[in-house]
């Protein structure tokens, strides 16, 4: 009979502390020094400060990409898709195709590491959101060359603008 109100009573405590705590923080989510995220940061408006090590959105730069596809064997999710062509006139191939679906990606920079011509980097951006998963996937051959080498911000508009090209906006010859 002890040991049944000895457990009684532990368990009456133990519930009044879990709501003593529920009760204390919901306390302090109404107070009037709390602000709301947007009160913090302003987001829309001015972007986040991210730290420099920051592995964001990939940044790509066609123009010196050699299509060799290591970056694709090093991915451990296969998140990366290749198409490319044989260049004409001299060795080597073109990446008609550079596509990331980032909502497969880990952001571990293994494919970073693994390109020979460094023109896979990770980026600092951090905002894609979308309303469908197809909005995650980027094809960054069909991206303007500024949004794609970093120079602008990868937006869904911008990449819902180069879900309706045809083909890759950079065809030309790299410069060596």
């Amino acid at each position: 009979m002890r040991s049944w109100c000895r457990n009684i009573f532990t368990v009456v405590v133990t519930l009044a502390s879990a709501v003593w705590v529920t009760l204390r923080i919901w306390i302090q989510t109404y107070g009037a020094r709390r602000k709301t995220f947007t009160e913090h940061y302003e987001y829309p408006e001015l972007p986040l400060v991210v730290a420099p090590r920051y592995r964001g959105f990939h940044r790509y730069d066609v123009t010196s990409c050699i299509a060799c596809g290591a970056c694709a064997r090093d991915c451990p999710v296969d998140c990366i898709y290749i198409e490319r062509e044989r260049a004409d006139g001299r060795k080597g191939f073109l990446a008609t195709g550079f596509t990331i679906d980032f909502t497969k990606c880990l952001f571990c920079g293994l494919c970073v590491e693994a390109c020979p011509t460094h023109c896979l980097l990770m980026g600092s951006s951090h905002d894609l959101s979308c309303y469908s998963r197809d909005g995650c996937i980027v094809d960054f051959c069909r991206l303007p060359l500024e949004i794609a080498w970093g120079q602008a911000t990868l937006t869904p508009l911008a990449v819902a603008q180069s879900k309706a090209l045809a083909k890759p906006v950079f065809t030309g010859v790299r410069s060596s």
